[in-house]
């Protein structure tokens, strides 16, 4: 798994859990975390598949 994958999950993961925590609380706050989870996930989807690509591509040039 790529870093940047494995960075943009663990931000995910703590943007969640302080959108819960904000939400909890009655804060609205909690919407800009949860945005911020959804920017996050989208990024780590974004750097999992570059990464199958390049692996893809590399594939197919060593043949």
């Amino acid at each position: 798994m790529p870093r940047l994958a494995v960075f943009a999950v663990v931000v995910c993961v703590c943007a969640v859990a302080a959108a819960v925590v904000a939400f909890v609380e009655g804060s609205f706050l909690g919407i800009v975390w949860v945005l911020l989870a959804g920017l996050t996930s989208n990024m780590a989807w974004y750097y999992l598949r570059k990464a199958k690509a390049e692996k893809a591509a590399a594939a197919r040039n060593a043949v």
